[in-house]
């Protein structure tokens, strides 16, 4: 095993504890409770070369509520999320000592991320990313972290507007080409060989017409997708973001409801569908027999990413562009309940409706993506294409690859 990348020491989780920021590349920090966030540190940007706005323009300070590190910890698993409007991936964990970890890289606009436990897929600019943890179960990085996730692929697919990203079970990968309003998977010779688009489509065009945006696997096959709108031309969902979202089941290509507002995420659990009305500011449930819709929880900020795990919904919150919602029934409840608009996680309850665990980004970081659990891995970190590691991060397979292929021509 190669050297391992060092990394910034991470504050304590404690009342005691600083408030710090997500640092420079391959910083790993922790978070304060809410109670005790404080100033810290501005961000170092690798994104400056690639077009990424300066994060060193304001800071970012993280804090995460009192017992988030106790939910991670007992859920044994660790969660990684997205930032396109800095071009981040974040990784937060827990450390042995019960302390909580931020580890952020770049990828330049950050999008839609599929998490196993072992690898990554990450949505960027024009590319795809997979990364794999090189770390063996009993190997450690920097004497804390049990999983380094290292690039080793890049699917070039051009710029598409790359929204959420997954696996089917044959193990290609399939992602919303929001672009040119379908689905699609990466081809050997060609950016993407389209999949699946709504019938309402008339043709393959880079016009982002409906605002496809949201995949929903089932069995390992696509199954569900959301969109903003029918329309049919060139951003008319633009036109219609307050009403008019559907959700669409792509194996009939029948519309299961189209009462939503800007609908993202749907996600498959038993025989429930949920997804997140962020027009509304809801996670919502959808019978996808009947197209019922039933709100769960509402969310202060623009939901995009959503993930389920053992009873949880996990969700991204993002502040509103130029400081409004407009035309949203989301800016409205807003006022109804006197609250402001926040960017970060929440962790809820789907039995009761209830937000109980969250992280809290105030500063530069404003708008986040997506969001996925990493099972099983409790305190991951990453290596990003453009730092000074990945040069020196060298790893090899210790058993021999066969001389001659198996095939036709060891045959002959």
């Amino acid at each position: 095993m190669a050297k391992k990348p060092k990394t910034g020491d991470a504050a304590s989780n404690e009342p005691k504890a600083e408030g710090q920021v997500t640092g420079g590349e391959g910083t790993a920090v922790s978070a304060p409770t809410q109670a005790e966030a404080g100033p810290a540190p501005q961000e170092q940007a690798e994104g400056q070369q690639q077009g990424q706005p300066n994060p060193n323009s304001e800071e970012t300070q993280i804090s995460v509520s009192r017992n988030f590190s106790g939910w991670l910890a007992q859920q044994r698993c660790s969660l990684a999320f997205t930032s396109y409007q800095t071009g981040k991936l974040f990784l937060v964990g827990v450390m042995p000592d019960g302390r909580v970890s931020f580890h952020q890289q770049t990828y330049q606009r950050a999008m839609g991320v599929h998490a196993l436990s072992d690898r990554l897929y990450v949505g960027s600019l024009f590319q795809i990313w997979r990364l794999e943890n090189v770390l063996q179960p009993n190997e450690r990085a920097n004497e804390h972290f049990d999983r380094l996730f290292v690039p080793r692929n890049a699917q070039t697919v051009g710029d598409v507007d790359v929204h959420e990203v997954s696996v089917d079970r044959a193990g290609r990968i399939i992602f919303v080409n929001t672009k040119f309003s379908c689905l699609a998977t990466v081809s050997t010779k060609y950016g993407f060989r389209p999949i699946w688009k709504p019938e309402f489509i008339s043709k393959l065009a880079a016009e982002d017409r409906c605002h496809l945006n949201g995949l929903g696997m089932e069995n390992g096959l696509p199954r569900y997708v959301t969109a903003v709108s029918r329309s049919d031309v060139l951003n008319g969902w633009r036109e219609r973001r307050h009403e008019g979202g559907v959700l669409i089941d792509v194996q009939n290509d029948r519309i299961v409801t189209d009462q939503l507002s800007m609908p993202h995420s749907p996600r498959v659990v038993g025989n429930q569908v949920y997804a997140l009305d962020s027009g509304r500011g809801h996670i919502i449930r959808i019978d996808p027999q009947t197209g019922k819709k039933e709100d769960i929880a509402f969310c202060p900020g623009f939901l995009r990413g959503l993930t389920i795990h053992n009873g949880f919904a996990i969700v991204t919150l993002s502040l509103p562009r130029d400081g409004t919602f407009q035309g949203l029934e989301l800016s409205d409840t807003l006022k109804k309940r006197d609250g402001e608009p926040w960017c970060g996680i929440l962790i809820v309850n789907l039995q009761s409706g209830d937000i109980v665990e969250f992280i809290r980004l105030d500063g530069h970081v404003k708008e986040l993506f997506d969001v996925a659990v990493i099972p099983q891995a409790l305190c991951p970190m990453a290596i990003g294409v453009n730092s000074p590691e990945i040069h020196s991060m060298i790893t090899f397979d210790r058993q021999f690859a066969p001389l001659i292929p198996p095939g036709p021509m060891a045959a002959a």
